[in-house]
C-alpha cells in the first residue's frame, strides 16, 4: 500500500483523509498537533502529537515509508508548514500545501488588514470598545494591555493573560448568520477581529458584522515556505494521483513562490 501523511486540523484535511481511506491502495495517517481538547478526526488511523520539528518529522517519514506529505493544517499553523516543507525535502518525500482560499471583502464591508495579532491591538482603540475578538485561545496576551471590553470566542478555553475585561464564549463553528447577528447585538459589539482562515465555517460572523455596519480587523496569512499548493480536495486528491504515479499529471495545481 501506498503510504500518505495528512497533517490536519481543518475540515478539508479531514474530507481529504477520508476520501483517500477509502481507496485500498493507500494507507493514510492524519495527524494532529494535539491543540484541541476533543477534535473532530476522520475514520482511520489518527496520530496526535509533535513529530519533534524537521529532524523527527524527517526521521518519521523514513521509518514510516511515507510516498506523500500533503499538508492541510490551519492557514496559520506556520511552524507545522515549515517543518512539513523542511522535512519532505530533506527526505525526498513530495509535498503538498492544502489551503482554502482566504476571504475577499466585499460591497459594503469595513475592513482593516493588519500583519499580526500586535498590530491588530494597537489599532482597537480607534475602532470600538466592545470587541469580538475570534483569532483562537492562543496570543491574547496581545490583548490584554487594553482598557477595552472583549467577548472571546474558543473551542476550548483561553490561555492567559487575558484582557481586564472578558467574557468567554465556548462554541465550535459552523456558525450560521442569523446567530452571528444575535451574538454582536446581545454584546453590543462595535469591532470584529479575526484571522483570515477562509472558508466557510465562521464566515458568517463577517456578513454579520456587515448587515450592522461594524468595522473587522482582519490578520493576514503568514506567507508559506515555497511548496506545491491547491484549493481545494479534488486538486489534492489529483496531485496525490499524479506523484504516486495512478493518474496523468494534475492540473490547476500552482507552485507557491513566496
Amino acid at each position: 500500500m501506498r503510504r500518505v501523511l495528512v497533517l490536519g486540523g481543518t475540515g478539508e484535511a479531514r474530507g481529504l483523509a477520508e476520501r483517500l481511506s477509502a481507496d485500498g491502495r493507500l494507507h493514510v495517517t492524519y495527524s494532529l498537533a494535539g491543540r484541541v481538547r476533543e477534535p473532530r478526526t476522520p475514520v482511520g488511523e489518527v496520530r496526535v502529537g509533535g513529530f519533534g520539528g524537521p529532524d523527527g518529522l524527517a526521521d518519521w517519514l523514513r521509518r514510516e515509508r511515507v510516498e506523500a506529505v500533503v499538508d492541510a493544517t490551519h492557514p496559520f499553523a506556520g511552524g507545522i508548514t515549515a517543518n512539513a516543507v523542511e522535512a519532505a525535502g530533506r527526505t525526498g518525500v513530495p509535498v503538498l500545501l492544502l489551503r482554502r482560499p482566504g476571504w475577499q471583502p466585499g460591497p459594503g464591508d469595513d475592513w482593516h488588514h493588519v500583519a499580526s495579532l500586535p498590530e491588530a491591538a494597537a489599532l482597537l482603540p480607534g475602532l470600538g470598545s466592545r470587541v469580538f475578538l475570534t483569532t483562537g485561545r492562543q496570543g491574547l496576551s496581545h490583548f490584554a494591555a487594553l482598557d477595552l471590553w472583549f467577548l472571546v470566542r474558543t473551542v476550548d478555553p483561553p490561555e492567559p493573560p487575558l484582557p481586564a475585561h472578558t467574557t468567554t464564549l465556548l462554541a465550535r463553528g459552523p456558525f450560521a448568520v442569523e446567530d452571528e447577528l444575535a451574538v454582536l447585538r446581545e454584546h453590543r459589539i462595535d469591532v470584529v477581529v479575526t484571522k483570515d482562515s477562509g472558508g466557510t465555517m465562521t464566515a458568517a460572523k463577517l456578513t454579520a458584522a456587515r448587515e450592522l455596519g461594524l468595522p473587522v480587523v482582519v490578520v493576514r496569512r503568514p506567507e508559506p515556505p515555497p511548496a506545491p499548493s491547491a484549493d481545494t480536495v479534488d486538486d489534492a486528491v489529483r496531485w496525490l494521483d499524479s506523484v504516486l504515479g495512478t493518474r496523468d499529471p494534475a492540473e490547476g495545481l500552482h507552485p507557491h513562490t513566496g
